[in-house]
């Protein structure tokens, strides 16, 4: 099939290269042409595992296009989707759809054969109806179908969960379209990803519940986490047992930091406002929303007591700033309330990320970029574990830091304090009962 995905983000890029890497043809859009030049050349806006080589291989053998002429784009494709940002409004949880609507207004310059309009930006329900009615004042609605399909891809693993899906959500309220879709999405369907349809405004909902439900689950081991440390539990134990009933599940029961990145945070905030919309109070989302946000908050100033309250020209190191790990995503990570809380405490701080440096921090005094573990964590008062990179989970603390009276706070629970303690090595962790 001749398709386009109109904006080249996260969705979009990594979307379309694997369309292409099905045998379809994929232009990706965008109207940043220096952004274009590059991903001609292979070089992807984004850091995700893989990417960079399914962008090149199939650019080579021309199933995957990168252009600014949107006309050209549309009149060429059979399928169009919509792939642009849809950002929280500052001040409010009210979802930004300018970029989606100014797509919508774009592309019906362009249609004058029938085209099958596919929203995969996350979007709140019913716009999808606007979307239509957009198209609709220039377009005979019978030379188009506006279709829901959300994207359900993990950063870091978003090759694999766009290949090997757990389900695929189609939302249309023409019956027909679904077995246009069922055909683009055949490969995948045969390797046993189920075909899921809906309406339209059902497939839009999907994608908040699931997201805001997965935030749910985080939110609520890092609360009880809380509980087991002042309990004398261990919060893993806690994790192992509760996600062992099949009812429950183990993922995403991993106490740790607040959740952040480009879709929790904002999906959250955008059900809560459909919600106020259709007049329905979602009393548990808004409290996972405020815990949320408490938790940046709690874990920063637990630093003060692991350092009795004396941070002031201490050497802190922070390994890994992004939000998770196999992403160069800084969206609403924890890195950004507790590196600016200790500076103003008056500490010295080095962070290494092995995504590089980070803009978001720009050029602070007494904050450097370390380009290794090593030279982050040398002559370090206080280590803090804030992502759980691979190379972050085997580090021999003593060897690098080569002094005796350091400590580590690991906030992702990926060492054991016996063996640590062993070493002497004062340790502290999240939900467990020593902090």
């Amino acid at each position: 099939m001749k398709m386009c995905m109109i904006g080249t983000g996260y969705v979009g890029l990594v979307s379309g290269t694997c369309f292409a890497d099905l045998g379809n043809k994929v232009y990706c859009v965008d109207k940043d042409q220096n952004k274009i030049n590059k991903l001609k050349n292979a070089i992807s806006p984004i850091y995700e595992p893989g990417l960079d080589d399914l962008i090149r291989n199939n650019f080579k053998a021309k199933r995957l296009d990168f252009t600014s002429d949107l006309e050209k784009a549309v009149k060429d494709s059979q399928l169009i989707f919509i792939c642009v940002g849809t950002p929280t409004k500052k001040g409010s949880n009210l979802v930004d759809l300018s970029q989606v609507f100014n797509v919508a207004k774009s592309i019906s310059k362009y249609i004058k054969s029938y085209k099958i309009i596919i929203t995969k930006s996350t979007v709140p329900v019913t716009t999808g109806d606007q979307i239509e009615k957009i198209i609709s004042r220039k377009v005979k609605k019978s030379l188009f179908d506006v279709v829901s399909n959300p994207e359900f891809l993990r950063e870091g693993e978003a090759i694999r969960d766009f290949k090997y899906p757990d389900r695929i959500v189609i939302g249309s309220n023409n019956k027909k379209i679904f077995k246009k879709m069922e055909l683009l999405y055949e490969p995948l369907i045969k390797k046993g990803a189920k075909f899921f349809c809906t309406s339209r405004k059902g497939a839009e909902l999907i994608k908040y519940a699931s997201n805001a439900f997965l935030a749910t689950k985080i939110t609520f081991i890092n609360e009880i986490a809380n509980l087991c440390e002042t309990a004398g539990i261990n919060i893993e134990d806690i994790s192992v047992g509760m996600g062992s009933d099949e009812r429950i599940g183990s993922r995403f029961l991993r106490a740790g930091p607040a959740y952040g990145g480009s879709c929790f945070p904002k999906d959250t905030k955008g059900l809560v406002s459909i919600a106020n919309k259709f007049k329905s109070n979602l009393s548990i989302v808004k409290s996972v929303i405020k815990s949320n946000q408490n938790r940046k908050i709690l874990l920063t100033k637990r630093v003060l007591k692991i350092m009795n309250n004396k941070i002031k020209n201490k050497k802190i190191a922070v390994l890994g700033v992004t939000f998770k790990a196999n992403t160069d995503d800084m969206r609403e990570s924890s890195s950004l309330v507790l590196i600016p809380f200790l500076l103003k405490k008056g500490a010295k701080v080095s962070y290494h990320d092995p995504s590089g440096p980070k803009n978001e921090f720009g050029k602070k005094k007494n904050l450097n970029f370390a380009s290794s573990i090593n030279k982050a964590c040398l002559g370090a008062d206080l280590i803090i574990i804030n992502t759980e990179w691979d190379e972050f989970k085997s580090i021999d603390f003593k060897k690098i830091v080569k002094k005796n009276n350091f400590k580590i706070y690991d906030m992702r629970n990926l060492y054991n304090p016996i063996e640590l303690e062993k070493r002497n090595i004062k340790y502290y962790s999240v939900g467990r009962s020593k902090l």
